[in-house]
């Protein structure tokens, strides 16, 4: 690792989906472990914390996921998730049941074709475990992320968690006023309440103050092949929203391979509402009914994402009374 350059490990930061830094940060040194893996190198099995990890967990994932064994998201981690897959396959296989994937198991893998072609399986289950919960927002968890210990953010967090509970939803946020959970426990927090969704709200940073705008990302790592196709939409959906009802600059939606996205089960995305390096971002922020704007843009982002096609409204013309005229609430 001592032997990269800062060229070096920015591109290789930006192909893993990883904050780009020009440093090796405790994120990077992990994804470049990972990386040494190829898929037979050495056997795979569940093993207490830590989990194993590596591109050779994300191969295995992604050849089980493609023949149609449920595998979860494809993140490079090995849980059990993967281990009752392994099992799967090898009962289907006629080989030595046991979930790890050993020698027998990876020539196995490699003499089976596909099972199941034309599509991605992962990405149409969790399309249709989103269309499955229905429109309403009754029924629906949503867990909202408020970072670090910013009164602004936790602000809009407060304001969205206010109108989603208006509309029936159950809410959680991951911190309080005056606590500051770490980004494991966050995370943690987040799986425990069996989230629907998971919205993690930000602030920006950097050296240049003329850096402004709103960003939006969702898990994927080109790395592995893989995104989350709901964390996508609704980064979509969010992004424009925002836009059509502010005056933030919009930075477009990216697929990222941050912990909190890839660890968090649910579909998550995270918003960087502005740059807290730039005044005219924080003048807005600043201001209540701004925040009041932001707010209505996440719910009604979240309602269109549970919406059929047929019964979607253009960006930006949506309205919280148009929910409740329509009976989407409890």
């Amino acid at each position: 690792m001592s032997d990269l350059n800062e060229a070096q490990i920015r591109s290789f930061q930006q192909s893993r989906g990883l904050a780009v830094t020009g440093f090796i940060d405790a994120m990077t040194a992990r994804a470049l472990e990972e990386s040494r893996w190829k898929l037979g190198d050495r056997s795979l099995n569940l093993q207490d914390h830590p989990l194993m990890r590596g591109d050779d967990v994300a191969a295995l994932q992604s050849r089980l996921t493609e023949m149609g064994f449920d595998c979860g998201r494809v993140d490079g981690i090995y849980g059990a998730r993967s281990a009752s897959a392994v099992r799967e396959f090898q009962q289907s296989a006629g080989i030595v049941v046991d979930g790890k994937c050993g020698p027998e198991t990876i020539i196995a893998l490699l003499r089976l074709t596909r099972m199941v072609s034309g599509g991605a399986p992962n990405a149409l289950r969790e399309n249709a475990a989103q269309k499955n919960r229905g429109p309403a927002l009754a029924n629906k968890i949503i867990v909202l992320n408020p970072d670090g210990d910013n009164a602004l953010v936790y602000d809009v967090a407060l304001r969205t968690e206010g109108r989603l509970l208006a509309l029936g939803a159950s809410v959680f946020l991951t911190r309080g006023i005056a606590n500051n959970p770490s980004e494991l426990e966050r995370i943690t927090f987040a799986n425990q309440s069996s989230a629907d969704l998971m919205i993690s709200l930000h602030l920006d940073g950097y050296k240049n103050e003329t850096a402004h705008g709103v960003a939006t990302y969702f898990y994927g790592s080109d790395a592995h092949g893989i995104h989350s196709t709901v964390g996508e939409r609704f980064a979509s959906l969010v992004q424009r929203e925002i836009c059509a009802r502010t005056d933030l600059l919009n930075c477009r939606t990216h697929a990222m391979a941050w912990d909190l996205l890839r660890l968090t089960r649910a579909p998550a995305v995270q918003i960087d509402l502005g740059y807290s390096s730039n005044p005219g971002d924080i003048e807005r922020l600043s201001r209540p009914d701004f925040r009041d704007v932001i707010a209505e843009a996440l719910v009604i982002s979240i309602q269109r994402l549970y919406l059929a096609a047929e019964d979607d409204a253009k960006t930006g013309t949506l309205r919280i009374s148009d929910l409740r005229k329509a009976g989407i609430r409890r």
